[in-house]
């Protein structure tokens, strides 16, 4: 019972869905001409005092979470002493603070009173564009000042500089961000008599493991969380695209989460419940669960990896990592989960600090301690190949190699347009979760939830 609700706490805690800077004072690059025309945003001086407030779903998460990136505003403020920086959670009372960060954002920007830097979920890029006024960075501090961030001794990943892109701007800088692991118990395999250095590389084994498991255990054998509302779509989006298909065509004008692949995707999930391999669970006991040591498989995101390496330890059960499981012979296409940081401030001295901030965060240094503590894969891969940085942390820690493989081949996770794309979303994840879990028929319920979806959609 101790262990399992030290597991449950951990799990808990994790539902969020979990450069080199200059001198004190000074920007991170000394090139600020902005777009023709604009006023370039003003160095500041090394006395000259300014707040900012940075608003996170990371904070106000015991764990690792909130502790990391306590941690990475006192490394800041002792590089910038003359810049304040004060870290909130989202407005609201969701158990997941992500759950309010849109919320939480719009109605502090519909005060007048929007942070100075906002942390948003890749899935709001439109609406944080087109609606929250987000500011093009190469507007405010110049292109070879954002390029220059995304390069350095240790570049950015290519697929990952543009997923906070609109219309060839960039509008946030990618900040952390996790493709789908399929994580598994390698004692429970040994037990079930499968081979604990072979994890299922299709869904087809995935059903076959996962049934063994159950029969031979008595434990569940997988979990996909990727199929409620709490989960977000951007996992299912990976599934969706694995299997051939789209959510909405590549212009935006039309949704396609009910076509064929998208069908055929869910009725696979749907068919390890009706098997009995999946319990029906939500994503919290789920997490629960399989830290517990009570499951065989989970496809999650690596901001828990944390979670079940303690689960692990405290269960006496060795944890694997693998890469996300292919649709037979089609390609696998990750997509990613994670969020961007995005400007909001309007005052000049506040966007400098903002724009230092935002380096910071996303510079060699945040990423050492961001994936050594957390295990969100560094968006500056190299870093695991150099000894002052992350390899002795990779190698102690092999279970995120799959991730660092994914990443190369990865797609953005696809923002719905239009100010309703929480509805779009959140109306469409409902029915893939009657599906999954109550088992209502796919095609007339996708079909149904994108009639209903499209209406949402921006007219023209």
């Amino acid at each position: 019972m101790k262990k399992l609700l030290s597991a449950a706490a951990l799990a808990a805690a994790v539902a969020l869905g979990v450069a080199a800077c200059g001198s004190p004072g000074g920007s991170s690059s000394s090139t600020t001409a902005s777009a023709a025309g604009a006023k370039p945003i003003p160095e500041l001086s090394p006395d000259q005092k300014v707040t900012i407030t940075f608003e996170s779903y990371n904070f106000g998460l015991a764990g690792p979470w909130t502790e990391t990136f306590n941690e990475l505003l006192g490394k800041f403020k002792a590089k910038y002493p003359n810049i304040t920086v004060i870290g909130q959670k989202p407005l609201g009372s969701s158990p997941n603070p992500a759950s309010d960060a849109i919320s939480s954002v719009q109605q502090q920007a519909a005060a007048g009173k929007a942070p100075d830097v906002d942390q948003q979920g890749f899935d709001a890029l439109n609406f944080m564009v087109n609606s929250l006024g987000a500011k093009p960075l190469e507007d405010v501090v110049g292109k070879p000042a954002v390029d220059a961030n995304f390069g350095g001794a240790h570049p950015f990943s290519p697929s990952v500089t543009t997923l906070a892109n609109v219309k060839g701007k960039t509008y946030g800088v990618p900040f952390v961000l996790s493709t789908p692991i399929l994580y598994y118990n390698k004692t429970l395999f040994t037990q079930a008599g499968l081979d604990p250095n072979k994890p299922p590389t299709t869904w087809d084994e995935v059903a076959t493991d996962a049934a063994a498991i159950k029969a031979k255990t008595g434990k569940d054998g997988a979990y996909i969380d990727c199929l409620t509302k709490g989960s977000k779509d951007w996992c299912l989006q990976s599934l969706i695209r694995s299997n051939g298909g789209r959510v909405i065509s590549t212009d935006g004008s039309k949704l396609s989460f009910a076509d064929a692949p998208a069908v055929q995707a869910v009725t696979m999930a749907q068919g390890l419940v009706n098997s009995g391999s999946t319990p029906k669970l939500q994503q919290k006991p789920a997490y629960t669960e399989f830290a517990a040591g009570g499951m065989g498989m989970i496809l999650e995101t690596s901001a828990v990896q944390s979670v079940f390496q303690k689960g692990a330890k405290t269960g006496k059960w060795e944890l694997g990592a693998a890469a996300e499981p292919a649709f037979g012979s089609q390609p696998v296409i990750p997509t990613s989960s994670g969020s961007a940081l995005f400007m909001l401030s309007k005052d000049p001295a506040k966007q400098r600090a903002a724009w230092d901030l935002i380096t910071f965060l996303t510079s060699d240094q945040a990423y050492d301690v961001i994936s050594s503590k957390i295990g969100y894969v560094p968006l500056r891969p190299s870093l695991v190949d150099s000894a002052a940085d992350l390899k002795p942390w990779a190698d102690a820690h092999p279970l995120i190699q799959p991730n660092i493989a994914q990443l190369a081949k990865m797609e953005p996770w696809v923002a719905f347009p239009g100010d309703q794309f929480v509805q779009i979303r959140d109306g469409w994840m409902s029915a893939v979760e009657s599906v999954v879990y109550q088992g209502k028929p796919a095609g007339p319920t996708l079909s149904a939830a994108q009639t209903t979806a499209s209406a949402l959609l921006p007219k023209g």
